[in-house]
């Protein structure tokens, strides 16, 4: 069971690190222009947006979760390394981004018909004074994927000899994904005299969607802080109950002598 439940978390690991890498991949071309960072928006939507990509992507992200949860409730022992520390919080992160997307983006399409491209999403966050904290979650989840890999794969010649190149692309999507969105949102400043106004299907549900956004994180952290508190009540009881057993044969060992 245990080794069904490594690789369960293994594939829908690879699944979320391929929507990351995609991601970041596509905000990189905006270096180049910002028409070609929305072709290739119109491409991930495709894939993404389908039901096959639907299916996958949340599938994956709801299972990873899952398997998350199964562990913070299961550990014994939180003496970690620093790698495991940060890749914890790194994960920890992930869904915050996954959450934030699907309802800035997927639920506001499929309620309320908002069409994303690129100009309409720098213009939404510069005028919610969000676009630093998008750049932020993009992050903590690609580090986070690249650490799980590497400490599956790390054993193998091939993949330690390519470390200097895999440090390379761990460093340098975030900073490329980074240069490209400061590129278009200089492009789309460029492009108005004043910034226009965010989209009104998402002026006018901005409270739904909030509140959306609002009810999932808070749900999303009460599971993480439900899972810990359980694993560590179930840890206490499990010392108590040794401890009483060890007490009862020590006081009972005289005795029966």
């Amino acid at each position: 069971m245990q080794l069904v439940l490594r690789r369960l978390q293994l594939t829908s690991g690879l699944v979320l690190l391929t929507y990351l890498f995609l991601h970041l991949v596509n905000h990189a071309l905006g270096i180049w222009s910002l028409d070609l960072a929305g072709r290739g928006l119109t491409l991930a939507i495709r894939l993404w947006h389908s039901w096959p990509g639907t299916l996958l992507l949340y599938g994956a992200a709801s299972l990873h979760f899952s398997l998350a949860l199964h562990t913070i409730y299961g550990r014994r022992d939180w003496t970690l390394t620093p790698t495991e520390w940060v890749r914890l919080w790194a994960g920890l992160s992930l869904p915050l981004l996954l959450i934030r997307h699907a309802v800035s983006t997927r639920l506001a399409a499929s309620l309320y018909g908002f069409e994303p491209n690129y100009e309409r999403i720098v213009i939404l966050l510069i005028t919610s004074g969000t676009q630093g904290l998008q750049l932020a979650l993009l992050a903590p989840g690609w580090l986070h994927g690249c650490l799980g890999l590497w400490l599956r794969l790390r054993h193998y010649p091939a993949v330690r000899r390519a470390k200097p190149a895999l440090l390379a692309v761990l460093v340098g999507m975030p900073l490329l994904s980074a240069a490209g969105f400061v590129r278009m949102k200089q492009a789309v400043l460029a492009m108005h005299a004043s910034l226009p106004a965010p989209d009104p299907k998402l002026v006018d549900h901005q409270a739904s969607l909030d509140a959306w956004r609002h009810n999932l994180v808070a749900l999303y952290i009460a599971l993480v802080i439900g899972a810990l508190v359980a694993g560590l009540l179930r840890n206490w009881l499990e010392v108590r109950m040794l401890r009483a057993r060890d007490l009862k044969q020590v006081t009972t060992s005289p005795a029966e002598n």
